[in-house]
């Protein structure tokens, strides 16, 4: 458990919803707190007993953003949501002053291609990853794949296409592909197969124009843990490693729960 040094108490100063179990919201941000895009936060809520629950959530927003957003969730019954999802603007969240998670692109060396393959709310660091400068710099494609099981579950689109009029990252739109996968449902401009199956089939390489290849691809992997799981399987079969402190390979993973 966190002590109270370690931690601040931040206010929620936006809610959004975008379906009835997924919505985000913004805190504010203390002045100290530092972080690399693709990493997670450990926020905290206060019982009415004066413990505290304390859960991982990663990080939406830019590194520069004066705020924290985080893009969550409701778990029925589950002990932390359920109480976050009740909270309004103005209440209080806590937040480690720690970062934490290695879903960032300083575990790769070299590199051309930057796949990004998300489930759900694994798409938040990737949200954060696009807003930093430095990773349309480093790339020639930047690919992200977005799987939901209902096209309502879509969320932050607006901001994935407005990176193509972005003040500081229209110049980088021809480097960035994405493609939404709608699982249980058809629809126009989505595929809707899992990704592990689209990886399989060849069909995610076909549909993005754009092959795969250890030399070139550095992938990221973020969501439920079963994608993530199979995911990785198909990757290593395939001759990619995953990334370590000690040894950067092809691969970095992080799963949600």
């Amino acid at each position: 458990m966190a002590k109270e040094d370690k931690f601040t108490a931040e206010t929620i100063t936006e809610i959004t919803t975008w379906a009835p179990n997924l919505f985000s919201f913004k805190l504010t941000r203390y002045a100290g707190y530092r972080f690399i895009p693709g990493q997670f936060s450990r926020l905290g809520i206060r019982k009415d007993d004066g413990t505290i629950v304390w859960r991982a959530y990663s990080i939406v927003s830019a590194s520069y953003d004066e705020f924290l957003e985080y893009f969550s969730i409701v778990v029925p019954d589950g002990e932390f949501t359920s109480r976050l999802s009740k909270l309004e603007v103005g209440d209080e969240v806590l937040v480690e002053k720690m970062n934490y998670g290695f879903l960032t692109t300083a575990r790769f060396e070299e590199g051309k291609d930057l796949w990004m393959l998300a489930t759900g709310t694994g798409l938040a660091p990737f949200i954060s990853i696009l807003y930093e400068l430095e990773t349309w710099d480093a790339y020639e494609n930047i690919i992200l794949v977005y799987s939901v099981r209902e096209a309502n579950e879509l969320a932050y689109i607006e901001a994935i296409e407005g990176l193509k009029s972005h003040e500081y990252f229209k110049d980088f739109a021809h480097k960035f592909k994405f493609l939404p996968v709608v699982t249980r449902e058809k629809v126009p401009g989505a595929l809707n197969k899992r990704i592990p199956i689209l990886l399989e089939s060849g069909e995610l390489e076909q549909e993005l124009d754009l092959s795969l290849d250890s030399e070139r691809s550095r992938i990221m992997i973020c969501g439920n843990p079963e994608m993530v799981d199979d995911t990785r399987g198909w990757f290593t079969e395939h001759g990619y490693t995953v990334s370590r402190r000690s040894k950067p390979g092809h691969l970095a993973l992080e799963n949600l729960w």
